[in-house]
Formats: structure tokens, sequence, C-alpha cells
């Protein structure tokens, strides 16, 4: 049953909406003032809740307020039931996240129908934030075994014969079995890395202190130090020769680690995605204000609506391709660039190469 939750002061309001709701066969719950809302709105976790404006001690929109900060009541629908609307009231309400208004008085008609279209708004982002959860945890549970595996079983297989074989092996053998041990334990610990990575900007992003902290960062002589971290990628990655650098000086406000961490990911997937002697460009300018980080590829591309669906472990044709990964590369970028006050944005086309571009403010 749809649980209502009624915070208003005035005692025979809240007793003729009590008795509506009921007679439509909601489960409805009355607050005589802000203070005792907000107490029953995290004790019960209405569906939904209806709030007046003007009360003492807790108003209607401290009440909102106190609400949306705290996570377990932050998507609860709330329509603020109020003897004035103006513009000012209206738009400090939406500001703060209210869902409606209804003016005093109103007709049972008209508040039910407010009531059936806020709950049936919910019921559909309900929906789609299931469905995503369902894509994310389909994702996970079709890549995250196969990611920890494949290089698990190559340092298992390649250390199992060099214990065991170890006195008829050549040096030669052993040392390329070293390589590809210490090859599958870098990526295994990338993968690790990003995961924790993830985790920890979701955690910035709902926690004021870490992200203060976060932002506090600035950073000075970049150009050297992107040159150096592109070249090292490049060479890892046997694409030397094409890479090209196009890098200005600039001082940003973020650290060393999270700017590293952004050309990291960037030219991975413009090595990754396109073919060894076709040129990699970095380019690092300052523009309007902003410090733009791009890397440009002329490898597989992306549609628009690929574009637009980029998220955490999300990957594309992945059984076509093959590809390495949990998909959390772009992600941890898109994300980092946002807590920084920035914003990703890429242009791409298939087949055609893609231009990945991080704005940072200065």
């Amino acid at each position: 049953m749809t649980r209502i939750l009624i915070i208003e002061d005035e005692e025979a309001i809240r007793e003729n909406i009590l008795e509506l709701l009921e007679a439509e066969n909601f489960a409805a719950l009355g607050a005589a003032n802000g203070k005792a809302g907000i107490k029953l709105a995290l004790e019960q976790i209405p569906d939904l809740i209806l709030c007046d404006v003007m009360m003492p001690e807790i108003d209607g929109y401290g009440v909102l307020k106190a609400l949306r900060s705290e996570p377990i009541t932050a998507t609860i629908p709330l329509i603020f039931l109020t003897a004035k609307a103006d513009k000012t009231d209206v738009r400090l309400g939406m500001e703060l996240g209210a869902d409606d208004y209804i003016t005093k008085p109103c007709t049972p008609q008209e508040l039910l129908k407010a009531i059936a279209t806020r709950l049936e708004r919910q019921k559909t982002i309900s929906s789609r934030s299931q469905q995503k959860l369902d894509e994310m945890r389909n994702n996970i549970s079709m890549s995250l075994p196969h990611e920890l595996r494949t290089p698990l079983n190559a340092i298992l297989g390649f250390s199992e014969l060099i214990i065991s074989e170890y006195d008829v092996l050549e040096q030669a053998d052993i040392l390329e079995m070293v390589g590809q041990i210490q090859v599958s334990g870098q990526r295994l610990y990338r993968l690790i890395q990003n995961f924790l990575l993830y985790a920890e900007l979701e955690m910035a992003a709902t926690n004021p202190e870490l992200l203060l902290e976060m932002q506090n960062g600035e950073l000075n002589g970049i150009q050297s130090l992107l040159s150096e971290k592109a070249r090292q990628q490049a060479k890892q990655a046997n694409r030397t020769a094409d890479l090209q650098l196009n890098l200005q000086e600039a001082c940003v406000k973020i650290d060393l680690i999270k700017l590293t961490k952004i050309l990291d990911e960037l030219l991975d997937n413009a090595f990754k995605f396109s073919l060894e002697g076709t040129p990699v460009v970095v380019s690092a300018e300052v523009k309007n204000n902003f410090f733009i980080l791009s890397v440009k590829d002329e490898g597989r591309g992306m549609s628009p609506d690929r574009i637009s669906q980029l998220e955490a472990y999300m990957q594309f044709d992945r059984k076509v391709y093959q590809q390495a990964g949990l998909g959390l590369g772009l992600a941890i970028v898109k994300r980092i660039a946002e807590l920084h006050g920035g914003e990703l944005k890429i242009e791409s086309s298939p087949d055609r190469g893609t231009i990945a571009s991080v704005f940072l403010p200065m």
C-alpha cells in the first residue's frame, strides 16, 4: 500500500487530508509540525510527502532541506501545500528540490491528481533506475570474472611452469615467462586500482569534506609532466612513433595523480581502439579560462547514441572485439572532471576516430 506523509500544523486541514487519502486506499500518516514530520519521514520512509510551507520552528523549506540531505529520504517526492505561491516562493522550493506546489484551499480532485502525477513520475524514475542497475549488474557479471581470471590464470600458469620445470628451462624462456607474469600482474593491479578509484570518486561526490580536499589541488609545470607520461604510455603500447604532442604550459587546479589518471585513461583508449601506424595526438591548451586536455585518434570511433550511454561498467560490442577492461576508464575521467567543476566532451563517429577532451576551470 502506498504510504503518504502529511506534515501540516493546522489540525483540521491535516485530518481532512488524512481522511481523504484513507478513503482512496492510501496508508496516510500525519505530523503536526516540521520537526515531527522529519522524524516520521526518516522512520517510516513514505512514498510521497505533502508538506505545509508556513509552520512554526521548522517551516516547509527547512523540512525539505533536511530530507534532501539524508540519502534515505533524498528522492522521496515532496509536494508543498501553501496559502501563498508567488514566483519567489516557488523558485526557492524548486531550487531546494520540491516536486510540486498546491495552493490552499484546493479541491480533493486537485490534490489527488497532483499525488497521482507525482507517484507515476516516481514509478517511471524507479523503473529506469532499476533498468540501469540491472544493466550494470549484467555488465559486471559478464566482465568481472573474466577480467580477474585472465591475468590470474597467466600468473598462476607461468609461475607453476617455472617452478615445476626450472631445472630444464632455458634462461631466456624463464625471462619471457616472468615478463608475462609481470604484464598480467600490472593488468590485475590496474583493474583493482580503477575499481577502488571509482568508488572513491563516488564517495567524494556525496561527502563535502572529501570533495573540498580533492578540489584544493594545484599543479604547475604540466607541460613536462604530461609529455613524460604520454611518452611512457606510448612506449608501453609500442606506439612511440604514433604519438604526437602539442602541449601548452598552464597552472591547473587539480592534483598530479588525478591529472595523470585522466591522460592515462584517454591515451589507453586511443591506443587500444586505433591501429598501429595511425597518429594519436595529445593536446593541451588554455581557452576561455579553461584548461583543455585532448586526445585524438583515427580509430574505431563511436556513434552519438553510444557516447550518450557512457557509464561505469559499460562496454559496447565486447563480444565482437574481445576488449579487456571493465569499462571504467572514461567513467573515471568524466567523474574526475565533474568533481573539479569541469566536463568530458567526446566528438566521434564510427570508423573515423575520436577526440576526447577534458575541460577544467583555471
